[in-house]
C-alpha cells in the first residue's frame, strides 16, 4: 500500500512543474506586452516609464489595482489595466518581481548624489523603502529606478496627481521637498548601488 501511495505523490509531484511551467508561459505571453513601455526583461529604456524589474510583488499588485480603479491616473495604463483580471494581477506582481532589478549606471555627478544621500536620509526615506532602496512588500524598489521617472514621480506627489498607500506618505513627504531636493534625491536612488 506505501509503493502505491508514494507512487501517486510521486506522480502528482511530477505534474506541478509542467502546470507551474504553464502557468509561467500563460504570464510570459501576458507581459510580453508590457515589454513595449516597460522594456524587454522589465527594464525600461523609455523616458518617465519605470522600470518594473525586481519591484515588490506587492507594490506591483497594488499599482495596478490602483490604474484598475482610476484612482492613479495615466492614459496608457488605465485601459490595459481595466482589462485584467485579479489573476492576472497577482501573476504580474509575482513576474516581475522576480526579474532582476536595473543595475545602477556609473554615477556622472558624485556631489548631486552626496546631496541626494542628505536629503533620503532626512526625509527617512530609508524607513519604508529600506536602508537598500529595494523596496519591500508594498513599498516600490527605487535603486537603480530611472532617474527621470522618480521626478516625475515625486513632482506627481508633490501635486497630488498620484496616490501613495493607504496612510499617503508619499504625499506628505514629497509636498514640503523643493525641486532642488527632489532632483538630488533622485539622481542619488538611481545612481544607488
Amino acid at each position: 500500500m506505501r509503493i502505491v501511495v508514494f507512487g501517486l505523490l510521486s506522480a502528482a509531484l511530477l505534474l506541478i512543474p509542467s502546470s507551474q511551467a504553464a502557468d509561467n508561459a500563460a504570464i510570459k505571453d501576458k507581459a510580453a506586452a508590457c515589454a513595449g513601455c516597460h522594456g524587454e526583461n522589465g527594464i525600461s529604456q523609455t523616458e518617465n516609464i519605470p522600470s518594473l524589474a525586481g519591484q515588490p510583488d506587492q507594490f506591483i499588485q497594488w499599482q495596478l489595482v490602483f490604474f484598475r480603479a482610476g484612482s492613479r491616473k495615466n492614459e496608457q495604463m488605465q485601459p490595459i489595466a481595466e482589462d485584467i483580471t485579479n489573476e492576472d494581477i497577482r501573476n504580474f506582481g509575482a513576474y516581475f518581481s522576480q526579474m532582476t532589478p536595473p543595475k545602477a549606471a556609473d554615477d556622472s555627478d558624485p556631489d548631486l548624489s552626496s546631496k541626494g544621500a542628505q536629503v533620503a536620509a532626512g526625509r527617512r526615506c530609508g524607513s519604508c523603502h529600506t536602508d537598500s532602496f529595494a523596496g519591500t512588500k508594498g513599498v516600490a524598489r527605487l535603486a537603480g529606478q530611472r532617474e527621470e521617472y522618480l521626478v516625475k514621480a515625486l513632482h506627481d506627489y508633490k501635486a497630488g496627481a498620484r496616490i501613495g498607500g493607504g496612510v499617503a506618505a508619499m504625499a506628505d513627504v514629497a509636498y514640503h521637498m523643493s525641486d532642488e531636493e527632489i532632483t538630488a534625491v533622485s539622481h542619488y536612488l538611481a545612481n544607488f548601488k
